[in-house]
């Protein structure tokens, strides 16, 4: 199948600012010249509002990733400006994870997804009042980043989606930048902050100091696991690769990716990791490895698939863990201006839509569980798509396999501009983000349904839908924790009313619970000019959806942040926001990405 060609949506975004605002930049944010650790808040107008709805939206869509640099110093209530927080509210902590600064004071601006971890804590006492805190993750690479005496920030790694501007380029071998931003979970009591690629850091849960490094699969591999003695010439090839990235660009041999799950039937915890060259070689190499409550070691599997992919999240069912093969290709010309360091590290990659169909891989879980089916086998979806983020997956009484997930067309995914960033100009267009394509190019929930042959005589048939066939745009699908790995009604996820004429389908302006079922779609939205990050579910009694949705809303024209706490039994009615409290304005944070809630009895 050939890709086709790029097209972005027709609306046309202003290529210069405004007069009045072009003494305020998007990403850079002056320092104070101070020798304390809080620096100042960002600065931008109190409001923008033109009667062009192009110039609004590209500001809205800018401020969504501005920078904060300051962090707090003790605990800040928040006030409640809508609602109350109810009284069944459990006490714990909303742990919220992202980017929180995109420049430095030298010139160079990165990548969202290359900005350093800012992590973010909503703690709910017994009182019912709610305490916000956000500290930076003390990575390496924030040590070296960051001067401590003279406030400010000079950016010296690359990481894989920029380049630098004001630092050095060529030769830079600084790529792996672990900036511990992706994700957040709370396990074994230490609450951990992962990244795609990288050690986890350990922070401290009631104070968010960073603890250091959490090596969560050192002892359980070793420098040479995954690579082949035999005569095979991608085995010679990883033998050679795998010193020069450890050695030259300081990457792991193992790269434990970012998202994880939990099977709460098994109080297991799983993650899965991939070898350093997997990322140059047409083969992967994939270790999953499952921990009981303390964090020992009770199951690790080792697969190697002949392809070259690119995965940020996966699935598992009582009897398999399930990878969607995103496949990617070496981009030559690309790899040699990354490595001189003219370009991105990304830009040595690039989509693989040769394939009409996508392959998924059935791996058994178990040593000792089923192998009548060779898993080297791919199941082929009757379509092309590039998994995003898995909600559920789980296993029916007949075996066959379901799959509640988003995807995207190979043709939207573009990789080497996610958020819309230019590495060149150094800018963000929302256009990248929001192009005219059919509904199934973009982001959208799909029910994938697999049967499975038990004796592994037949093919296995594979079926790929809409969920519910809703057409909307949407990411971040969640559901009630509890029902992770087993059957489950409702799924709640990130999306766009398809309201706003410049932006879409990005960023999202609602929460949708479908029920799965009876196949209606529920939404609870926010004003104009306002967006929503990923929903996390709350956990109060019996009944799948017996709880709370938290979400994070981003009123950008006025720069504030609000928690929302909605009923997710009353999504969809007029009564389902139940509390709205909002973020002191110097402490406004920048799009975050993934989170995780704790109660009390795991603090």
């Amino acid at each position: 199948m050939q890709a086709k060609p790029f097209q972005p949506h027709p609306t046309i975004f202003p290529s210069s600012l405004p007069t009045k605002l072009k003494s305020s930049s998007v990403h850079r944010v002056p320092s104070l010249s101070t020798k304390t650790h809080r620096a100042i808040s960002i600065s931008t107008p109190k409001e923008l509002r033109t009667n062009d709805d192009s110039v609004d939206a590209f500001w809205d869509y800018q401020f969504l990733f501005v920078s904060q640099r300051s962090e707090t110093i003790e605990p800040v209530t928040l006030k409640v400006v809508q609602g109350a927080v109810p009284e069944d509210f459990p006490s714990g902590s909303y742990y919220l994870t992202g980017p929180g600064i995109f420049s430095d004071d030298h010139g160079s601006t990165v990548h969202p997804l290359d900005g350093h971890g800012y992590l973010r804590a909503f703690v709910f006492d017994d009182n019912k009042d709610v305490k916000f805190m956000a500290k930076y993750v003390n990575t390496e690479a924030k040590e070296e980043e960051y001067d401590w005496e003279t406030n400010t920030w000079k950016f010296t790694h690359r990481g894989p989606f920029s380049v630098l501007k004001g630092g050095q380029k060529v030769g830079n071998t600084k790529v792996m930048k672990n900036v511990a931003n992706t994700s957040v979970l709370m396990w074994a009591k230490k609450l951990l902050c992962l990244w795609e690629g990288g050690v986890p850091y350990e922070i401290e849960s009631r104070s968010l100091d960073t603890v250091g490094r959490f090596d969560l699969i050192n002892g359980c591999d070793s420098m040479g696991d995954g690579v082949g003695n035999g005569g095979n010439i991608w085995d010679l090839a990883a033998r050679l690769l795998k010193p020069i990235l450890f050695g030259v660009f300081k990457m792991p041999p193992k790269r434990l990716l970012s998202h994880y799950k939990v099977d709460t039937k098994r109080n297991r915890l799983l993650t899965i990791s991939c070898n350093a060259e997997d990322m140059l070689l047409p083969r992967s190499h994939f270790t999953f490895y499952e921990f009981d409550s303390n964090f020992k070691l009770l199951e690790k599997q080792e697969f190697n698939i002949p392809d070259h992919l690119m995965i940020h999240d996966w699935a598992f069912t009582d009897n398999y863990y399930i990878i969607f093969a995103n496949r990617i290709k070496l981009d030559v010309v690309g790899a040699m201006t990354a490595v001189s360091g003219v370009t991105p590290m990304i830009t040595a990659l690039r989509a693989n839509s040769s394939k009409g169909t996508s392959p998924i891989y059935l791996l058994p879980r178990f040593s000792c569980g089923l192998r009548s089916r060779d898993w080297r086998v791919p199941v082929e979806a009757p379509s092309q798509l590039w998994l995003l983020h898995v909600g559920n997956a789980f296993e029916n009484n007949n075996m066959d396999i379901q799959i509640q997930a988003t995807a995207c067309s190979y043709h939207w995914f573009n990789f080497h501009k996610l958020f819309g960033y230019d590495w060149q100009s150094g800018k963000l267009d929302p256009s990248m983000m929001n192009i005219k394509q059919g509904q199934n190019e973009l982001p959208h929930l799909i029910e994938v349904s697999i049967s499975v042959d038990g004796e592994g005589k037949n093919t296995p048939k594979c079926e790929v839908k809409s969920m519910n066939n809703w057409d909307k745009s949407a990411d971040f699908p969640v559901i009630n924790p509890e029902f992770s790995g087993t059957k489950n009604t409702y799924i709640y996820a990130s999306a766009s009313s398809g309201s706003r004429r410049s932006l879409p389908h990005f960023p999202f302006d609602m929460v949708a619970k479908l029920n799965v079922l009876d196949n209606s779609v529920r939404t609870w939205s926010v004003d104009s000019r306002r967006f929503v990050g990923e929903p996390v579910f709350v956990v109060k009694g019996d009944g799948e959806d017996n709880g709370y949705i938290l979400v994070v809303e981003y009123a950008v024209s006025v720069q504030r942040c609000y928690l929302v706490i909605l009923d997710a039994k009353k999504i969809g009615e007029d009564d389902a926001l139940v509390a709205r409290l909002e973020v002191p304005k110097h402490l406004n944070f920048p799009l975050g990405f993934h989170g995780f809630w704790a109660s009390n009895q795991t603090l």
